[in-house]
């Protein structure tokens, strides 16, 4: 998948595969390789279970993937990426779902993906890489992904309570 993936798509996928939570999530993520298919996107790779022990499922990727299809609309928190193409309208289709959780942008012109990244409503934007994670950074999502936030600062001020005192002598 790696050669296939770099490639044809020119995005670094890493070897490691690990499984799905459990068997229930596996229930809920095998099933969005025939609703791509049947919504019309391309599958470039992967698309099935991972050997018969564990809940190892297949990195999946689809290409053609267009904003309205459910591969685009919904949190599947499995192996499957969607790939969409656009031209000028990348932040639209960005915005258009009502979830906000990550959002990764692929470029060469960093100056760009600092003005992409201010536009998209995600809780976390990666630029050239993808499911990194820090403790100081703060973690959590927009719109239906979810309240509040984990990690860094943020998360120690959902415990605190502000107050103001205004005195005058």
């Amino acid at each position: 998948m790696r050669s296939h993936a770099r490639q044809q798509h020119n995005c670094a996928i890493k070897d490691t595969i690990v499984p799905d939570q459990n068997q229930r999530k596996v229930k809920v993520t095998v099933p969005y390789f025939e609703i791509g298919k049947q919504d019309g996107a391309t599958l470039a790779t992967g698309g099935a279970r991972s050997g018969t022990k564990g809940y190892f499922v297949e990195p999946t990727m689809f290409t053609n993937v267009k904003n309205g299809m459910r591969l685009a609309q919904e949190e599947i928190f499995g192996p499957v990426v969607a790939l969409i193409p656009f031209k000028d309208d990348a932040v639209f289709q960005a915005n258009d779902i009502q979830y906000g959780l990550a959002s990764s942008i692929w470029t060469n012109d960093l100056g760009r993906a600092h003005r992409v990244a201010r536009k998209i409503k995600a809780g976390t934007v990666w630029v050239n890489t993808f499911f990194e994670f820090d403790p100081i950074f703060p973690f959590g999502g927009y719109k239906q992904s979810g309240l509040g936030r984990e990690y860094g600062q943020e998360s120690v001020d959902t415990y605190t309570q502000i107050k103001s005192v205004v005195v005058r002598f």
